[in-house]
């Protein structure tokens, strides 16, 4: 082999190997085309979204049927409004019930659906009426705390 010809191959591996880590680099940051197909929108209300942003996952069952398009703050009613990007094969009941999880103890956050009985689904640009805000682990902390502190010292509860 002469030397441009190793060079040509050496050209090749390199691109190669940039271009993989531009794919897994964009998986993790979830910047990769998802949805590839057709979505319809649904927003939700929530009163703290804590970690939430957007591209975060929707997941019903586990799997993943969407993804989050945008957050914006309602200066009218003080809430974080939602805005949800679902793939149109999956439908979803007029009481579905969104939640703010979290995977793990400190991992990323997602929101998950929980499927109601209704037989009318919800529909593009549709509401989710029924929805739980983020839980806090700061919060739980300081509450926690607040109520060892309040004990009184010598009391025993029974």
């Amino acid at each position: 082999m002469n030397r441009a010809t190793l060079d040509l191959w050496v050209g090749i591996f390199v691109a190669i190997g940039l271009g993989a880590l531009l794919f897994l680099a964009l998986k993790v940051g979830n910047l990769g085309a998802t949805n590839v197909g057709e979505t319809y929108l649904l927003q939700a209300k929530f009163d703290n979204i804590g970690g939430l942003k957007v591209r975060a996952a929707i997941k019903s069952s586990g799997v993943v049927v969407g993804r989050v398009s945008d957050i914006r703050f309602d200066p009218e009613a003080y809430v974080a409004v939602v805005a949800m990007r679902v793939d149109t094969r999956y439908k979803f009941p007029k009481d579905t019930f969104a939640t703010i999880n979290t995977s793990g103890l400190l991992g990323e956050q997602y929101i998950g659906f929980e499927v109601g009985g209704e037989t009318e689904m919800l529909k593009e640009a549709d509401f989710v009426k029924k929805t739980q805000s983020a839980v806090v682990l700061e919060k739980l902390i300081s509450q926690f705390m607040f109520n060892k502190a309040a004990e009184e010292p010598g009391s025993k509860k029974k």
